[in-house]
C-alpha cells in the first residue's frame, strides 16, 4: 500500500534501525520502545490485520518472532520477551517484540523516544546474536 509507513520502511524509503530482513519479514527497533530492543516485525506483504494473514505466513510470522526473541533477549539482557499485537496505529499487521523483566511492563504509555545512537547501539548486540 503506497501510505502505509510499514510498506515505505520495508522498501526503505524511510529510515529505520533495521535488525534483520528476509525475502517475507523485515523488523527494526521501534523509536519510542517501551523498553530498550522493543522491536517490531512485519511481514512485507500489505495486510491490515494480523488475523487476515493466511498460512504458511502466519506460522512463519510467530517462528520469526521466536527466532528473534531469543536474539534480542540475550543482547538486552531481559528475562523475557513479550509479545504485543494491537494494529491501531498502523494498519499494517505486525508484532511488538518487547524485552521485559517483570510483570506489567508492556504498557504502551511506558514508551519514550531513544536517540539514534542508542538504536543503533541495541541493533548492533542483536544483530551479533542473531548469527551466534
Amino acid at each position: 500500500m503506497d501510505g502505509c509507513i510499514f510498506c515505505k520502511i520495508t522498501r526503505g524509503e524511510i529510515d529505520s534501525v533495521k535488525i534483520y530482513e528476509d525475502e517475507k519479514f523485515f523488523a527494526f527497533l521501534d523509536m519510542k520502545p517501551i523498553n530498550p530492543g522493543h522491536a517490531l516485525l512485519v511481514p512485507k506483504k500489505h495486510i491490515d490485520n494480523i488475523f487476515d494473514i493466511e498460512e504458511p505466513l502466519y506460522s512463519e510470522l510467530f517462528q520469526t518472532a521466536k527466532k528473534l526473541s531469543q536474539s534480542i533477549k540475550n543482547a538486552v539482557k531481559s528475562r523475557r520477551i513479550g509479545i504485543l499485537v494491537e494494529g491501531f496505529e498502523v494498519p499494517h499487521a505486525h508484532v511488538h517484540l518487547i524485552p521485559i523483566n517483570k510483570g506489567y511492563e508492556l504498557d504502551p504509555n511506558r514508551a519514550k523516544p531513544a536517540t539514534p545512537e542508542e538504536l543503533n547501539e541495541i541493533a548492533e548486540k542483536i544483530k551479533k546474536e542473531l548469527w551466534k
